[in-house]
């Protein structure tokens, strides 16, 4: 049998809300926010039957609680998808939603499913990262990973320290930049494609989550300045010039490129390849640079083959060392063109299919552009990346 086709049919989140108690999402479950995209995903495709879909794949970083209950399944049944459709739950840290994406394209193209819904939450507010993570004393006591391992923002100094080369002035450029970025997409229209506003308890009464929290287009260089370096004394790496912890979700339809021609949708990109690479956990921000190196290795392409790059921030320092890897400019306008999670957050297993969405945007915007990458690091030292080609006219 012959590898099917998988393409990018739609993708939707939420807008991304500041973790704890001060933020939109603090009184509202992490299931019910999946439950809302995917509703939303399922309203804007009425051309997809709802029993066609195969599988319906969510990932968590944390899997407790609100987010505990084989979340793919969980979440079916709460939507209304009828109870044929199976569903499972996946976890790659910051790489669960790519990974819901991969393991469903699998899917796919093993003709096990025609069509797959995937997406992934993550509520910080209610379950701060490792706060239900027993872990093995074996770590620190084998030397198996440094102890900053598990502490993002320590190993983002970390990185500093590898690459002395990258100042915290440069740091703090890229995030005004990210800033700038956000406001301009907010204000032009990928946002609006991309963001379902959701209804939402709050203390205040109900109210419409519809915009990221994290939002401060009138960062400047001199409001950076001076924050305080939280991870280490006298260090580089702030608020200011990293995502700020986040509650959201996302949801994506993928399908067979044979369904989708069946079902007359117009999808908006196709899977190309996709490589998992891993790296030292205490410098876990480097392991897009494998990641990319591998995906382009099997595709035969090269960088400036790639017309637009959708990457994580959740350390401006986190996508310099990129830059710096793979010899792309900080400023390259094909580099997040509508900013990224220093602007808009970054709830861990969620983020993947943000960056998705927004290649697509992207890519609906440039027909000339062919091939665009969406990359991301992960906890305890991995990367990702998902090749795709633009399936609009003119390239």
């Amino acid at each position: 049998m012959e590898r099917r086709e998988v393409v990018f049919v739609d993708g939707v989140r939420t807008a991304f809300g500041r973790a704890g108690p001060q933020g939109i999402f603090w009184k509202t479950r992490g299931d019910d926010m999946a439950v809302k995209v995917v509703r939303e995903l399922i309203r804007r495709n009425p051309a997809i039957p709802v029993e066609r879909i195969g599988d319906v794949i969510f990932a968590a970083t944390a899997q407790v609680g609100d987010q505990g209950l084989t979340l793919g399944r969980d979440v079916a049944l709460l939507s209304g998808i009828p109870q044929s459709v199976p569903g499972f739950a996946v976890d790659r840290m910051c790489a669960g939603a790519l990974t819901a994406v991969t393991a469903g394209a699998g899917e796919i193209a093993y003709g096990a499913c025609d069509v797959v819904l995937a997406g992934g939450v993550e509520h910080m507010g209610h379950h701060p990262m490792a706060e239900e993570v027993d872990f093995n004393p074996r770590f620190v006591a084998e030397r198996l990973v440094d102890t900053s391992a598990v502490t993002m923002g320590a190993t983002a100094e970390n990185l500093h320290d590898r690459f002395p080369q990258i100042t915290k002035q440069d740091a703090d450029a890229y995030a005004v930049r990210s800033q700038q970025r956000a406001a301009e997409a907010w204000q032009n229209g990928v946002m609006r494609a991309t963001v379902v506003p959701m209804t939402v308890f709050t203390g205040d009464g109900w109210k419409s989550a519809e915009r990221d929290e994290f939002l401060r287009p009138d960062t400047s260089m001199e409001g950076l300045a001076n924050l305080r370096t939280p991870f280490r004394p006298g260090g580089r790496v702030t608020a200011g010039n990293s995502a700020g912890l986040t509650d959201g979700a996302t949801a994506a339809f993928l399908a067979a490129e044979e369904t989708a021609r069946e079902l007359g949708l117009a999808p908006k990109m196709r899977l190309v390849a996709f490589a998992f690479a891993g790296v030292e956990p205490e410098l876990m921000g480097i392991g897009p640079i494998p990641a990319t190196k591998r995906v382009l290795g099997q595709t035969g392409l090269g960088l400036d083959d790639i017309g637009l790059f959708e990457l994580n921030e959740p350390f401006a320092v986190q996508v310099l060392t990129w830059c710096d890897g793979m010899g792309v400019d900080p400023g390259d306008e094909r580099l997040n063109p509508y900013g990224g999670a220093i602007a808009c957050g970054h709830p861990l297993a969620a983020t993947g299919v943000r960056l998705m969405a927004q290649l697509a945007y992207g890519f609906q915007e440039r027909p000339h552009v062919r091939y665009g990458l969406t990359a991301l690091c992960v906890g305890m030292g991995m990367g990702a990346a998902l090749l795709w080609e633009n399936l609009g006219a003119g390239h």
